[in-house]
C-alpha cells in the first residue's frame, strides 16, 4: 500500500500480529469473532506494542469483509498523516 511493505503473520515480542509494516511501526488488526471474550488481553497486548512505539490500527473481521474500502481509505490516511508529521 502506497509503496510500503507489510508482511503478515508478522512475530513482534511474544505476540503474532496479522500485519506489519517496519517503515511505518504499522500494525494492523483484523479481529475475528474470537476476540469478543479476549477484551482485557487485547489492552494488555495493544499497550505492550505501543510501548515498543509501535501503532497499532484494529478492524473487525466483519468491516473487512464488508467495507473493504473504508478500510483501506482509513489506513490510507493513517499513511498520509504518518507521511506529513514525520517531515
Amino acid at each position: 500500500m502506497k509503496n510500503y511493505d507489510f508482511h503478515r503473520q508478522k512475530p513482534i515480542d511474544n505476540y503474532i500480529v496479522d500485519f506489519f509494516c517496519y517503515e511505518l511501526r504499522l500494525i494492523i488488526e483484523i479481529d475475528g469473532d474470537s476476540h469478543a471474550q479476549k477484551q482485557e488481553e487485547d489492552s494488555y497486548r495493544q499497550k505492550r506494542l505501543e510501548d515498543l512505539r509501535l501503532t497499532v490500527l484494529r478492524f473487525d473481521d466483519l468491516e473487512v469483509k464488508k467495507h473493504i474500502g473504508n478500510v483501506l481509505r482509513t489506513i490510507e490516511y493513517w499513511i498520509e498523516d504518518f507521511e506529513q508529521n514525520s517531515k
